[in-house]
């Protein structure tokens, strides 16, 4: 895989020249390709693979037990670095890491993009009209919101965008509250014209097939990639229903388990990621979007439609269990082995009998032969032994401080806020950018000697590893500011806006938060953060455990394998040299 450290330099320069030559596989045509016609891509948030290794051992997950039975498993898969859900679907769609995609987080920083005009719902504060707001012709700096923040009203399912109260899309993004492109006009840069790379969305679309997806928040339509305009027109079918608004009953609704939908128990303002139960609602619409998509509708089940080549959604009934504390009972593990508590459990025979009828839908309709069903996960959670779990600053605030408090005089003032309201990407995982990359070694050299204490050598901040400089080079490319900078969103010579200038990791178990209702996080580079479940199932598919080190960025030319697709016309693949999944083979006759 030594065609992966491809030089910063030619990559640089082969994405600006991307931006100005056009896709020469835009005429390529969808092809039977041992007869897979369709793939069902599926991310169940926080799934390791020792989750799976264990049900499918207990028998909790028959279905998931089943697909491994006609597919590939992948025992040594990692997720992007950062661990997080907008790198990791990223990485999932476009094959591509942080370094050359440039999602780092969906909270992050860029220090070329200037700040939304008016506040975000999660209090990134606007900075009003051009010119005074945004200064045309120059860097600005700001943070960059792709979350729940940026739509019109995020306390309702739909976003308070143009839809029914359980449906929801695109149009529930508030362009007044997306970062803005000062080289553009100070235009609004939208999700899907924020990455730097193209898409399985986009090629397989170009290829003239129908394409589907459901995630989390109307922002996730980045699956699309760039399109240079205000519409992800590369996914013909999204559906995004709000999983942080606030939990409402959903009438004459019942998850496949049984949970009644129309009675939720919950306290005003809760989100649907607050309860064992109300997570399970929530993805059960999802399901149900997908159900329809593979019977021929589209996600709301009201008119015809393609069944799509490329489908799928993510779950976060499993990520929730794995993190939540509520009510007294505990989700999560009961040892460092991954046995689940009842809560955890409950997740994952959830999701099991979802999958159970996804794949029933596919059954019923004569494609499951010539539907790929890929099952992996944007990212894991750590720790997986709570009994490792240390929160910084903790309920109390007397655990210690986070990094971002301990160099706070370092951090770029928010509009002439000492501090932001959104606060950077600290989770399991601390990401820094600094108002001034000359001052890294004076705040890294803040950060090691933080809070040292007597007899011990643990910091206040849980140290466990730091990366600036040529440890942080080695993954991404170095922070700074392009030497001619430009309409967004091309990596162009020079340094990188989007870089961090520091990443502290913790030691393993602590996670910077203050909440009594969390027991893990991620976000991170450890192995529970990052090693996941990867399977490739379908009945002409040989049976397999493949042990080999694997990422899931492999994933997204695997996929153009499987419908007789280029890999290579995946911008990232060609930059990062970014292999197939090796190990999948077709039985003699295919199917």
């Amino acid at each position: 895989m030594t065609s992966r450290k491809t030089a910063i330099a030619f990559a640089s320069a082969l994405l600006v020249a991307l931006a100005f030559v056009p896709v020469v596989f835009a005429q390529e045509h969808l092809n039977d390709r041992n007869g897979i016609r369709h793939v069902l891509l599926i991310s169940i948030d926080g799934m390791h693979a020792v989750d799976y290794e264990n049900c499918t051992a207990s028998n909790t997950c028959p279905h998931l037990a089943a697909l491994g039975k006609t597919g590939v498993t992948y025992t040594r898969t990692t997720t992007s670095r950062p661990s997080d859900s907008f790198p990791g679907l990223m990485a999932l769609v476009t094959g591509g890491t942080p370094r050359t995609v440039g999602a780092f987080y969906d909270v992050a920083y860029d220090r070329v993009l200037a700040p939304p005009t008016i506040d975000t719902g999660n209090g990134l504060p606007g900075s009003g009209p051009a010119p005074a707001g945004c200064k045309v012709g120059m860097p600005n700096g700001t943070q960059t919101e792709y979350e729940e923040g940026v739509e019109f009203n995020q306390h309702q399912v739909n976003g308070a965008g143009p839809y029914a109260m359980f449906d929801g899309g695109v149009l529930s993004i508030d362009p007044m509250k997306l970062p803005r492109d000062p080289y553009n006009n100070c235009s609004p840069v939208y999700p899907w014209n924020f990455v730097r790379t193209n898409t399985i969305y986009g090629v397989i679309h170009a290829a003239r097939g129908y394409t589907a997806w459901s995630d989390k928040h109307p922002v996730y339509a980045v699956v699309s990639g760039p399109t240079g305009t205000a519409s992800p027109s590369n996914v013909d079918d999204y559906y995004a229903p709000e999983v942080n608004s606030d939990i409402v009953p959903i009438p004459n609704f019942k998850t496949v388990t049984g949970v009644d939908c129309s009675a939720i128990a919950h306290a005003a303002g809760d989100d649907w990621t607050t309860h064992f139960d109300s997570i399970k609602c929530y993805d059960q619409l999802k399901v149900n979007a997908i159900v329809n998509e593979i019977k021929g509708k589209n996600h709301l089940g009201t008119s015809s439609a393609p069944v799509p080549a490329i489908l799928g959604m993510n779950y976060q009934a499993v990520s929730v269990g794995q993190k939540l504390i509520t009510g007294g009972v505990k989700g999560g593990y009961t040892d460092a082995a991954g046995d689940p508590t009842p809560s955890m459990l409950g997740e994952i025979e959830f999701v099991d009998a979802t999958i159970g009828q996804m794949v029933s839908a596919l059954q019923t309709q004569g494609l499951l032969d010539s539907t790929a069903i890929i099952i992996t996960a944007k990212h894991g959670q750590s720790p997986i032994d709570t009994n490792r779990f240390f929160p910084i600053p903790g309920h109390s605030g007397a655990n210690g401080t986070p990094p971002s408090v301990v160099i706070g005089g370092f951090l770029p003032a928010v509009y002439g806020l000492s501090n932001n309201g959104l606060g950077l990407a600290e989770d399991d995982i601390s990401q820094i950018w600094l108002k001034n990359s000359a001052d890294t070694v004076n705040a890294v050299n803040a950060l090691e000697t933080a809070g040292v204490t007597s007899g011990s050598d643990a910091s206040a901040i849980g140290l466990g590893q730091i990366f600036y400089g040529a440890s942080l080079t080695t993954m991404f490319n170095a922070p700074g500011l392009p030497e001619d900078p430009g309409p967004c969103c091309f990596l162009r010579p020079g340094g990188d806006p989007r870089s961090p200038d520091i990443i502290v990791i913790p030691n393993v178990g602590v996670v910077y938060t203050g909440s009594l209702k969390k027991q893990s996080e991620h976000g991170g580079f450890a192995h529970d953060d990052t090693n996941v479940m990867l399977l490739v199932s379908n009945p002409g598919i040989k049976t397999r455990t493949d042990t080999s080190f694997v990422e899931t960025d492999q994933v997204a030319p695997t996929i153009l394998q499987l419908l007789g697709l280029n890999p290579a016309a995946l911008d990232a693949v060609r930059i990062e040299g970014t292999p197939v999944l090796p190990g999948l083979s077709f039985k003699e006759g295919g199917q």
